[in-house]
């Protein structure tokens, strides 16, 4: 078996001054990676701010014989991700890998939400991904070479209650990720996403008795191998945690066809609802023109 390394490779990991992506970024650079750790360093809802957290990190990196530089901007900006590239480039001359890591919570009933924690946690996790992975890519592009991973969660996948706003921002990761792999495909650019299940300052009262035994380092392989040039996957949604690791898939199934141009009646969708939802055979599609294809085939015959 060989060993999964990152000689010379640049590594931007947001949010890594603690929790998960502290885990990856630590984890990255003993395997030979030089890293840029990004992290505001403000509280779990995204108030405040320090440099002391992405300090700590690359102080760690460093005492295990690892090259780091931190990085304070915030992702929730434009100019924030556009540093945070140029710090890597002007660092260590490229980018390689992007682990868009950072995130808040504002979590509240959907009748309770106030639209200012919508918008605070869609311009930390979405739109953040948006302003650190864009430059990114470009340099990726230019190289023919790159791997992303983004940051999705159940909740957005599958739905939580109280995180409408959280749920969003990760299902809107998974798109994210679906269209640059895709794009990044003839590049050598390969992009997954994670959801993971661990302990965190964002998790620690969510979890409750399972709370002990989801360790964050439990979730770090996973990732790490993603962003490794091992890594020959793409395109797909990932989940870890606790020990177990699976994958995530959106599906379509054949369905109910009406016939060639036939207009169905809404009584006609209510009696053959059941085909409608049979998963019994499906397809996982790689793009919205394969899925497509299911009504070509049904139209062609």
């Amino acid at each position: 078996m060989t060993d999964v390394v990152f000689d010379n490779q640049v590594a931007i990991v947001t949010g890594a001054g603690g929790g998960l992506g502290k885990t990856y970024a630590i984890e990255m650079a003993r395997r030979g990676a030089l890293v840029v750790v990004n992290d505001l360093g403000g509280s779990v809802d995204g108030s405040g701010g320090a440099s002391s957290m992405a300090d700590q990190t690359v102080a760690e990196i460093e005492a295990d014989g690892g090259e780091a530089v931190a990085n304070y901007d915030s992702v929730a900006t434009t100019q924030g991700g556009e540093n945070i590239v140029q710090t890597a480039v002007d660092a260590f001359g490229t980018v390689d890998i992007v682990v868009n890591n950072a995130g808040i919570l504002r979590d509240k009933s959907f009748a309770n939400l106030d639209m200012a924690d919508v918008h605070a946690v869609l311009d930390v996790h979405l739109r953040g991904a948006f302003h650190v992975t864009h430059p990114a890519f470009k340099v990726m592009k230019d190289k023919n070479y790159g791997r992303i991973v983004y940051t999705a969660s159940a909740s957005g996948v599958f739905g939580n209650f109280g995180q409408a706003n959280y749920g969003a921002a990760k299902m809107g990761l998974v798109g994210l990720m679906n269209v640059t792999a895709v794009e990044g495909s003839k590049y050598g650019i390969k992009a997954n996403a994670i959801a993971p299940v661990a302990k965190t300052r964002m998790t620690e009262d969510l979890l409750g008795p399972m709370l002990e035994f989801v360790e964050p380092n439990q979730v770090t392989p996973m990732v790490v191998y993603l962003a490794s040039s091992a890594c020959e996957t793409s395109h797909e949604i990932w989940t870890a945690g606790g020990g177990r690791y699976a994958r995530v898939f959106v599906g379509v199934n054949r369905g109910w066809y009406a016939g060639k141009g036939v207009v169905p009646s809404v009584e006609d969708i209510q009696d053959h609802l059941g085909e409608i939802r049979d998963i019994d055979e499906y397809i996982v599609p790689t793009s919205s023109m394969e899925e497509l294809m299911m009504l070509g085939q049904m139209l062609a015959d």
